[in-house]
Formats: C-alpha cells, structure tokens, sequence
C-alpha cells in the first residue's frame, strides 16, 4: 500500500496525527486541495485500513492511575490455540491497557495501568499468574516518560 500513497495522501496522515479533530475543510487547506477530493482520499486511507480510528490522547495519571507497567509474560505451551485462549483472556482485562505477542525470553508484554501499587500486584497476584498455561510472570514499574510519540512515523 506504501508504494500506492503520494505526497498528499502522506501530508494527510502527517495531519491528522498531528490534529485528529480537524475539519476537513481545514486538513483540504494545511494539505493544498479543495475539501471533497480531501474528503475522498481521507476516506480511501480508511477504508484501506491505513487511518484505524480516532482517539483523545488521555493522560494516565491524571485520571488516577498512578502505576503504569508492564508484565513480560512467558506460556507453558505456544501452540496457536494456546496463544489464541490467552489473547482472548487478556482482551478481558480491563488493568491491561496493549498487548504485543513478542519474540524472546517471553511470549507476551503487557501494558497495565492501575490505581495504585496495591491493584497491580492484586492483578498480577490474583489474575495473571493464575491464568492458565502461565510459565513465567516478570513485572517492572515504570518511573517516569521519557518518550510518548503516540503517533507511527509518517515520512
């Protein structure tokens, strides 16, 4: 699909990463075409699965989730079954925030924000390491962000 964008459709994601809540008319201008062929190509990134949604950036610790970490999380057993019974268990943690199948030490890293330290080690302690098909759990805090681009490299 990268070989199909020109500098238009890039100018586009570049913008709307920048700014999701723009008008159309107003991302037509910044990009230097009229609003309805703007409105077309923003749609066709849509519908080819380039553009996935639109979100408000939140700020974890300013609602009152004082602890985000994260748990590295290796299987007894990797068959695709295996792997797909965890994913569906994860999809149901509400502590677990993203989730990446990795390559490695472990199978899994998971993003976890809580309240505090107490309803992550509960978590980790009551739900993760008693999930089934859990070899190996290893957890670290986080201390503080360093880098949060929040967006993919547009070029």
């Amino acid at each position: 699909m990268k070989a199909l964008l020109d500098a238009i459709d890039w100018q586009i994601l570049a913008e709307l990463q920048a700014d999701g809540r723009m008008t159309n008319v107003e991302l037509a201008r910044r990009v230097g075409i009229s609003a309805p062929p703007c409105l077309r190509r923003v749609r066709a990134l849509e519908e080819a699965g380039l553009i996935r949604g639109y979100r408000a950036l939140l700020d974890e610790k300013a609602l009152g989730f004082d602890i985000v970490a994260y748990a590295m999380v290796g299987l007894v057993n990797q068959s695709e079954s295996d792997l797909v019974a965890f994913e569906a268990r994860v999809a149901g943690w509400s502590t677990v925030r993203e989730c990446y199948a990795i390559s490695g030490e472990a199978d899994f890293i998971l993003k976890c924000a809580a309240k505090d330290f107490s309803s992550f080690q509960a978590f980790v302690i009551d739900e993760l390491t008693k999930a089934d098909n859990i070899a190996s759990v290893r957890t670290a805090l986080t201390l503080r962000r360093v880098k949060d681009a929040g967006v993919a490299p547009v070029e």
